[in-house]
This record gives structure tokens, C-alpha cells and sequence, in this order.
């Protein structure tokens, strides 16, 4: 085909089936465009199972379009070096609008503002225009939520959260929420105890088919040198793997997700959490499906409303205030580092291949390795707290944190890491720094039984690198942290320790930090 009207450009995260892409577009005249790149895999260096995943969920796509009757001009990434088209978006479109002349390129708007930039800049010199759809994958369109923000003189996720299920009606009664409370937090923070979790189903997993086992092989060849696992592929890949991944958690782990969504277990990589976030981010599923079953099964009394309301409150509240965050304050947001931290301060080894000593960090990381994928506290309290203490620069744990999980797209990306996990943004997406002990991780897990560092101990051998950590990251940002009343008796707790004990607390600091940064072993 060439001379098409309109080419539809389909990134790699746009499989909804209701995508604004089909607006008027005429399978007769128009065509769809899709592109593996060498850039998407290397800008940061991504774990095998993501590029898996992504490239299987675009092929399942591209099958999906071409039995509805499309022309979809695919590129398909070679499984050796050296063979490719292009190496980025921009290259590899340059080479298909010359040889398709299309009248014009729609594409909805892109979660990346590096892409967005990219395809930007390709128009342009390729002096084709580019009209950019509004994602309606997304409850709130940027132009609400940017005003809804200019409104405010400080961002509150509570009022944003509040605001979006008035406006959605969602779990709301005569504009009143239907139990009379709005959030259901402080009781969704329990434990498991001495006796473990109790028994529950696991996520439905599901069998590669013809066409991942095809993309597993290519990336096994491709890319060998990158980190993670391919031994674990079990994701939905498609729609209808997407729906059915859903109804299985609202039916088996909806409802004590809430009780247990704050809860570690050594071994346990999935526990309560729905693992919903892959299909949810590149769009098999549609936020409103997901909230709908969460209320659905409310209403039927399956679920209790305390675990429901956490669920809808990360969909329609977190998730979406994310979003507006990331598109009003970019490209800036992106070198925020309020704290100020080292640039050359990169993660640790054990961030990549998860050999270290501290039990916490080396089973989140395996989850990681094996499943591209950790539940938000072990991403938050764990992996993230120990980046934060150890003074990583903010934008290299986002390229870590791009790099490593599956459902990592940069728009929600970037203030997750950046901004709540190591307060890089100073204090726009959260009100304080997220940091804690190793007694945090003792509370909340049995990891601190098996490990031989002592959660309680802040020197010496057997001291916790996070309780270390924590009085020496209070010790340095002493001043920055002074002016936060949420941080008050934190500071107040650091000035007991004033002295011989805090000198010998940043000495113990200063060796770990100088043992990771030879690459040994902690």
C-alpha cells in the first residue's frame, strides 16, 4: 500500500481495543503503524522479560488489528545485531513515510515525552502533519486534571482522590460516600504474624503461545547480555488473557487485598496483590473495567469495602494523579534532586543480580529478577527506602526502576520513583520523605529472623545497613528536613543520638557506602 490517507501510529503501550486511534479511520484508505526499536530496549537496560513481554503483547496486537481488517505495517525486531531498520521511533517512521506518503499521522497521546518529542521532531522534517488524540484510556484528560491543579497551592492526594470519585461516582451515595468514611487506610495495614500468610490462590498464569514462544527465543538470542529471567514468562500477553487475569484476582485476592496489601513474606512474590499493572499500563485493560468489578464485588458482598477502597483508591486516585503530575511538571521533573544527591550515585550491584547479604533487599530482588515485578511496599519500603538512605541520584533509580519492571512507563515511572520513593521532586507528589529503619521492615515481614543483620543495631558487624542508613540520611539532610513538621519526631529521635554514638553510626555508614561502591558484597 502507499498514498494512505492516515497512518496510525500505535506505540507499544496503546492495545486498548477502544483506542481514539479508531476514530474515523477507514481500513479502506487508512493504514496502522507499529515499530519494535533497538532504543525502547537500550535507553535504559531493560530486563529480558519486559522486552519479552512488550513485544508479545504488540504481536498479539498487530493480529488482533489485522483480523478487524487493518493494514498494519509492523516492524518486527531481528534476532541478531546489526540487522535493524532504525534504532529509534523517529528512524524507522522516517523510513516508512517515505515509502507509504501518507497524508497525515494521528497518534494518542504518548506516555513517554521523550517519544512524544521524537515523533514531534519526525513530523516536522518529514513535513507530514501530526494531530496527537487525547488518551481516553485515562478517567481524567489532561486538561481537567491541569486545571484541577492550578487550583491548588499544595498537591494532596486525598482531595484529588475525593474530587475524581464525586466527579466518577464511584463508590459514592447522593454525594456522600456510600459508608460515610472515604478511606479505608489504617485498616489496611496488617501483618501475618509468627504463623505466615494464610493459605490463598496464587495469580492465574498463562501459557506461552507460538508467537511469545517466537519473541522469548529472539530475545534469548538478542539480548543474552541483559538482566532478568525469560524462565517465568506466564504474563496475559492479549485481551481476553487481560480480562480473565482480572476476574481471578476480584475472585480469589480482592478481598483480603486491602488487610495484607503492606505485608512481606520470604518467598512469597505475589501474595494478595492483584499483578495487574502490566495489562493495565500498555491498556489490555481499561481502568474503569478494574474499578467496576472492585465496586461489583463490593456490591455483592465478596469484598469488604476496607479492601475495595484501597483498590479504587490506587486506580482512580494514585494512578491518575501520577499522570497529571508527570505531564505538568516535565521535562523539568525529570532532573529534580531536591536532596541534592552525588550524581555519579548509582544503584548498587545487588540491584541488578541480587547478591547481597540484607534478606529484605535479596528477596525482593528475586521477585524482580524472575518477574519483573515487586508489590508496591517491597518497591516503596524496601528497594526503593534502601536507594533513598544510601543517597542514590533520584533520576538513576527511575532508569534502574525503568529498566527493571514490566509495567514501568515513564509517565508513571518517574514521579513513583523520582518523587514518592526518593523525594527527589522536594515534596510535590509527597509530603515527606518515605524513610524508616530496618525496624519498618522487621514489623511488616519475617525477613529481619532469617538475616544476619539485626534490625535493632545501627553499628557494628551485625548492624542493619538500613538502620545505619536511616540516622545517617536523617544526619545529612538535617537542615533540608528541618522545616517538614511531619519530620519532626524523627529529628527529635536523631538528637538523642548526638555525639560519639551518631559519629560512630556515620563512619558505619561511610564504610558500607565505600563497600558498595567498590562492588563488594554487603
Amino acid at each position: 500500500m502507499s498514498g494512505v490517507r492516515t497512518l496510525a501510529l500505535v506505540l507499544g503501550d496503546q492495545l486498548d481495543h477502544d483506542s481514539a486511534i479508531f476514530d474515523g479511520l477507514d481500513p479502506a484508505r487508512d493504514a496502522i503503524w507499529m515499530a519494535e526499536v533497538d532504543e525502547e530496549t537500550t535507553h535504559v537496560w531493560a530486563h529480558k522479560l519486559r522486552i519479552a513481554a512488550f513485544l508479545s503483547a504488540m504481536r498479539h496486537h498487530r493480529e488482533w488489528l489485522e483480523a478487524r481488517g487493518y493494514t498494519v505495517h509492523y516492524t518486527e525486531m531481528p534476532k541478531n545485531r546489526g540487522h535493524d531498520r532504525g534504532a529509534s521511533f523517529a528512524e524507522v517512521l522516517a523510513l516508512d513515510v517515505r515509502a507509504l506518503s501518507p497524508e497525515r499521522l494521528v497518534v494518542v497521546h504518548p506516555g513517554d515525552h521523550r517519544v512524544k518529542t521524537q515523533l514531534e521532531e519526525a513530523a516536522a522534517s518529514l513535513e507530514v502533519p501530526l494531530e496527537i488524540l487525547e488518551d481516553r484510556h485515562f478517567y481524567a484528560t489532561l486538561e481537567e486534571t491541569e486545571a484541577w491543579l492550578d487550583d491548588r497551592k499544595s498537591i494532596v492526594l486525598e482531595r484529588f482522590y475525593r474530587q475524581q470519585r464525586k466527579d466518577r461516582d464511584v463508590l459514592m451515595d447522593d454525594g456522600e460516600p456510600i459508608t460515610g468514611r472515604w478511606n479505608y487506610d489504617d485498616e489496611n495495614r496488617g501483618t501475618f504474624g509468627k504463623d505466615g500468610p494464610p493459605d490463598h490462590k496464587g495469580p492465574r498464569r498463562f501459557r506461552p503461545d507460538a508467537i511469545t514462544e517466537a519473541v522469548i527465543d529472539m530475545v534469548s538470542a538478542r539480548f543474552a547480555d541483559h538482566p532478568g529471567s525469560l524462565e517465568h514468562f506466564d504474563l496475559p500477553v492479549d485481551r481476553d488473557q487481560a480480562r480473565a487475569a482480572l476476574r481471578d484476582f476480584v475472585r480469589h485476592r480482592l478481598s483480603r487485598f486491602g488487610e495484607f496489601q503492606d505485608a512481606m513474606w520470604e518467598g512469597e512474590r505475589f501474595l494478595w496483590h492483584s499483578r495487574l499493572s502490566f495489562p493495565l499500563n500498555v491498556k489490555l485493560l481499561s481502568p474503569r473495567e478494574c474499578v467496576e468489578e472492585a465496586v461489583a464485588a463490593y456490591e455483592s458482598g465478596d469484598a469488604p469495602i476496607a479492601s475495595v477502597e484501597g483498590f479504587v483508591r490506587q486506580i482512580l486516585g494514585w494512578r491518575e494523579l501520577v499522570r497529571a503530575i508527570y505531564w505538568r511538571f516535565m521535562p523539568g521533573y525529570a532532573r529534580k534532586n531536591a536532596l541534592g544527591c552525588d550524581p555519579d550515585r548509582d544503584v548498587p550491584g545487588c540491584y541488578w543480580d541480587g547478591e547481597t547479604d540484607m534478606a529484605c533487599v535479596a528477596d525482593a530482588m528475586r521477585n524482580v529478577i524472575d518477574h519483573g515485578y515487586a508489590h508496591h511496599i517491597q518497591r516503596l519500603m524496601v528497594l526503593g527506602l534502601f536507594a533513598q538512605l544510601l543517597g542514590v541520584h533520584p533520576h538513576a533509580f527511575h532508569e534502574w526502576h525503568m529498566a527493571m519492571y514490566l509495567d514501568a512507563i515513564d509517565w508513571v515511572s518517574l514521579p513513583n520513583a523520582l518523587g514518592m520513593s526518593q523525594y527527589g521532586d522536594g515534596g510535590i507528589l509527597a509530603t515527606k520523605p518515605y524513610c524508616a529503619s530496618g525496624n519498618y521492615v522487621n514489623k511488616m515481614s519475617n525477613h529481619c529472623k532469617g538475616c544476619r543483620y539485626r534490625p535493632k543495631e545501627a553499628v557494628g558487624d551485625d548492624a542493619c545497613p538500613f538502620t545505619t542508613l536511616y540516622w545517617d540520611f536523617l544526619a545529612r539532610h538535617r537542615e533540608e528536613l528541618s522545616g517538614n513538621h511531619r519530620m519532626g519526631f524523627q529529628l527529635k529521635n536523631l538528637e538523642r543520638k548526638e555525639g560519639d554514638e551518631l559519629e560512630a553510626i556515620r563512619a558505619r555508614a561511610r564504610w558500607i557506602k565505600g563497600q558498595l561502591t567498590r562492588g563488594e558484597r554487603i
